[in-house]
This record gives C-alpha cells, structure tokens and sequence, in this order.
C-alpha cells in the first residue's frame, strides 16, 4: 500500500469542496441563501418544487451529492416539474443576529419569484422550517414532503433531544461566544462524530486502508469515500440568534407541537398545516427518529386521507442520499406529489 495514496484520501476534504452536480442555475441571491433552478425549461402551467436541503454545519449540496446519488436529479428524472433548491451561506460576523424569521422572510421571497402553490421538500432541519413556513403561509404551499425531520421532538428517546435537555442553557450559549457570535460548523459536526466515535475516529480509517490496499478492486469504493469525506469534512457557520433559538424554542420547548411558536409576527401551530403532507423517516436514524417523524400526523391540520407515510432502510444521511431510498422511497413520494398537484 502507498501511504501517499491512504493520506491523500485522509486528507482529500482540506483541498476540494462541495459541488453541485446537476446543472444548474443561480436565479436568486439573499443574504441567509441562493435560489438554484434545476429544471433546464420552467412550465409556469405547473406548480414548482423547492428543495429546503438541511442547515446544520452542512454544504446544501447533499441534495445533489453526486450523478448517481442526487435527489434533485431523481425528482427530475421521476417527472417532477420546475425543480429548485436553496442553497445556504455560511453565517458570517455580520449575520450573527439572524433569527428563524430572517430565513422564512426570504424563503418567501423567493416563494412569491417562483410562484404560489408551491411543493416544499425539507430535509433534516428543512422540514421543520418547511413546517413551520407552510403554518405561516398555507395558502402558498400545494404539497409539503418532510424527510428525517425532528417535528416532535419530545417523541422518543433521542441522543440529541437529550442532550439538549441535560445541558445546561449556557453550554449553547457559550458555543455561540467560542465563534464570536456565529455557530461554527465545525463544531456542529463534531458533535455528530461524537454520537459514533468508533465509526468516525477509527472505523472510517481502517476501511479506508482495506479499500486503499485493494483499490484496483475497490475504485467505486473510494470514490465514494472520496464524495463523502468531501462533503462532511467541510462546513459551514449558523448564525448565533438562529442556532440558539431552535435549541431554545424547537428542542428545549417544543414550542411549535405546542402551538406557541411565533413566526413573522403572529402565533403558528401545526393545525394550520392542511395542504396534503408525506413524512418520510429512517428505520436506522439516530439523529431523527421515526416517532419524531410520524407523530406530526397527531397535530397538523392535514385530513388524513392526505397525508402519506414511508419507512425507509436507511440512517439520517442515507434518507437525502442513499442509493436504495431515491431508487424506491423517493420515487413514490415522486408519484404522491404527481397525484396531488
């Protein structure tokens, strides 16, 4: 084995960073995000789908991960029109106080540039936020999809609602001073590693050898170690007010399942949700668990014979990614949407 070749792969996230893979292009830019257009012609007959990729430390592009592992292009190529994406900045010094209003103020700005009626798809931390915009503006949202979405997050026994609940406030607080007023996103991966530190700190590297030592028989391996180190490897910043805001008002509280979350001025409850709703969850998610999933159907507005449910094989990032759950679980969230246009 060439140890050149095992560190060079150990190492690839400090020289390349996240990319799109699917054509696209840049038809908005705000502060917290772009608009990105996937759909190469826009049929205005037709309600467009907007992608809410997750914001926690991440590159938006796991939405894209790579040609064959890209949920906008399998939205696509399942006959879903008018394709787009936010893409999310990282949060610099000056955005510091950008609270959840600021992103749902300029979500709906490019909301109202696309056309009302629109598919929400929110992934992770975007369904919640999707969630929570469709309660402000019902009448701007046809379909809303959440995947591996923390809804209720006082349902089960979760490592990160614990977490939460047993720290004490301050521990948040002080992360946002360590960053000077932001949440750093290294940080927030950390975290995460930190929840499976056999798999990140030492597993991830002996397979790494295996696939090194065999790379001729193994290329596909690597490139996919490769796509992946990429993306998880580099990070980017939440601002502060956000972060602990969600901590404080989403996790600690649970303040929207009980109706007393407050978005753009006024009191929102997941009543005001009645647009037909499809919850998708993870039989092996540890970051998201499935209750936390499918009991939004106990609260939100949306009669029943509306609202669709799946149950991939799959953990939290194979839910946005996985070869499996685009193949099957996304291709029938594909045809519920179609059905419900």
């Amino acid at each position: 084995m060439d140890f050149k070749e095992f560190m060079d792969y150990a190492t690839v996230a400090l020289n390349k960073k996240p990319e799109w893979t699917t054509p696209n292009v840049v038809v908005g830019k705000l502060k917290c995000f772009d608009l990105r257009q996937f759909s190469p012609i826009i049929d205005k007959t037709k309600s467009a789908t907007l992608v809410l990729p997750p914001f926690a430390g991440h590159y938006s592009t796991i939405a894209d991960f790579s040609e064959k592992q890209s949920l906008i292009r399998h939205l696509m190529d399942y006959g879903i029109p008018n394709v787009y994406s936010l893409d999310y900045h990282s949060a610099t010094k000056e955005m510091q106080y950008y609270d959840i209003d600021d992103y749902l103020a300029q979500v709906d700005v490019f909301v109202d540039d696309i056309g009302d009626n629109v598919n929400l798809i929110g992934l992770c931390q975007g369904g919640w936020f999707g969630s929570i915009y469709t309660a402000r503006f019902p009448q701007k949202v046809k379909t809303l999809v959440i995947a591996g979405s923390p809804f209720d997050t006082k349902a089960g026994d979760g490592h990160l609602e614990n977490t939460v609940d047993n720290a004490n406030p301050t521990f948040f607080k002080n992360l946002v001073k360590m960053g000077q007023g932001v949440m750093d996103g290294k940080m927030m991966v950390q975290g995460f590693k930190n929840m499976n530190p056999m798999q990140h700190y030492i597993e991830k590297y002996q397979n790494l050898y295996k696939m090194v030592k065999g790379a001729k028989n193994d290329e596909a391996g690597l490139e996919r170690y490769e796509n992946f180190e990429i993306w998880y490897e580099n990070t980017i910043n939440l601002p502060g007010k956000w972060y602990e805001q969600v901590i404080d008002e989403l996790f600690r509280n649970n303040n929207f399942v009980n109706d007393q979350f407050v978005a753009l001025g006024r009191n929102v409850s997941p009543k005001d949700i009645k647009c037909p709703m499809y919850l998708l969850a993870g039989d092996k998610d540890d970051i998201t668990l499935p209750e936390q999933v499918f009991d939004a159907e106990k609260y939100i507005g949306t009669p029943k014979a509306n609202i669709g449910k799946g149950l991939a094989q799959a953990g939290h990032i194979g839910l946005f990614m996985g070869r499996s759950v685009l193949g099957k679980n996304w291709k029938e969230i594909a045809e519920w949407m179609l059905k419900n246009q």
